[in-house]
């Protein structure tokens, strides 16, 4: 693939990237190219973490990406709180290494304010900072419940909506989900207390801007500003890119719409073979770009949900083709589109290695059939 110089010299015209450019590029940055070699630790680092609003979300996602990965290698962490389950990027729940999870969070914390707003009229005459110090109080003398958590501030603002106040507790203070919540085969309801006091470690700084651009350009580029903006959640980060831009190279979309990426970060052939996967609902690699084309084709857009029920894409290809979920006796998969022979024999075999990294004790068959209603 021909690539600029370096932005901020004399080059040609920025090269065009097509979909399957960008898929394969996009692939190879979320392990899903080829299965890694790599820890569980570092591939939640390197992925910036992964989206975790359910528990088993997070196993299928390294399962379709880590060589040998076992359910119990992410429970340990987890126990170990050298990972943690919080709300962070663009305000939903995500699993980061201990790490991340103390300068992630304040770096995301506008995705949150934003959400606060939303709920502001229940809020009337409630003293937020008051309230995040009653909160923090009660979450560290003992981990609680949302459920304790919104009852003990109604005691305190009774004429609040009491949904406003859980959730202003939630975008004020880094609360974090404690085990066995997340754990595979063990996991309970939402039990919550502050990252400082689940880690034993003081409050860190946001992290800074331009070093979250390269991280998000090293697990999901090449890029554009709305890309990483519609991945954390966050606007105006365009500065944080021209600071950067005499580092970066350039491209353009087929649309034309500017892309920047790390110099040495792979960009393979777009013909580079990419195996089917089985990917959770709300994975990152089909969330984290304004235009989602690189992976979902616009035939397929909208096809993983309906109404409030998110079903799990499975990839061939690289790009999206159909919808899998797990029954009392099957992993069913129900295809989008006409697969060749071989195909299909390759999306069957995905499914039964799927199966051996998560449910390696249990007797399941992989079938083609209909999960969506």
């Amino acid at each position: 693939m021909k690539e600029t110089k370096a932005a901020g010299t004399t080059a040609a015209p920025a090269p065009v990237l097509t979909p399957r450019d960008l898929n394969r590029a996009t692939l190879a940055r979320q392990l899903l190219l080829r299965r890694a070699q790599m820890s569980p630790f570092d591939a939640v680092t390197h992925l910036v973490g992964l989206q975790a609003q359910e528990v088993k979300p997070p196993y299928y996602a390294l399962a379709a990406r880590l060589d040998g990965f076992g359910t119990g290698q992410l429970s340990e962490l987890l126990a170990a709180r050298d990972v943690v389950r919080m709300a962070g990027l663009r305000s939903t729940i995500h699993l980061h290494t201990a790490d991340d999870t103390l300068t992630v969070r304040p770096f995301a914390q506008a995705a949150l304010d934003r959400e606060l707003r939303i709920f502001r009229k229940g809020l009337v005459g409630v003293d937020l900072e008051r309230l995040a110090a009653v909160a923090r109080d009660l979450v560290e003398e003992e981990p609680r419940t949302m459920r304790q958590v919104r009852d003990a501030l109604g005691a305190h603002w009774p004429r609040a909506d009491p949904q406003s106040l859980s959730i202003a507790a939630r975008c004020l203070l880094p609360l974090v989900q404690v085990t066995p919540r997340g754990m595979w085969g063990h996991s309970k309801q939402v039990v919550v207390t502050t990252v400082e006091h689940w880690l034993g470690r003081p409050a860190a700084p946001p992290a800074d801007r331009q070093d979250m651009v390269l991280r998000y350009l090293a697990a999901f580029g090449p890029a554009s500003v709305r890309d990483m903006q519609t991945w954390c959640g966050l606007t105006r980060l365009r500065d944080a890119f021209e600071g950067l831009r005499p580092r970066l190279l350039t491209f353009r979309d087929q649309h034309g719409v500017e892309l920047f990426d790390l110099p040495d970060a792979p960009r393979p052939d777009a013909e580079t073979p990419a195996p089917p996967r089985f990917l959770p609902e709300f994975d990152n690699a089909l969330l984290s770009h304004a235009d989602r084309t690189r992976v979902v084709p616009v035939v397929h857009h909208g096809r993983t949900w309906q109404v409030n029920t998110v079903h799990r894409p499975l990839l061939v290809d690289g790009f999206l083709a159909g919808v899998w979920g797990i029954t009392d006796d099957a992993l069913v998969i129900e295809l989008f589109e006409r697969l060749t022979p071989a195909r299909r024999e390759e999306v069957l075999a995905e499914g039964e290695r799927t199966l051996r990294a998560v449910h390696p004790e249990d007797a399941y068959d992989v079938r083609f059939g209909t999960v969506l209603p």
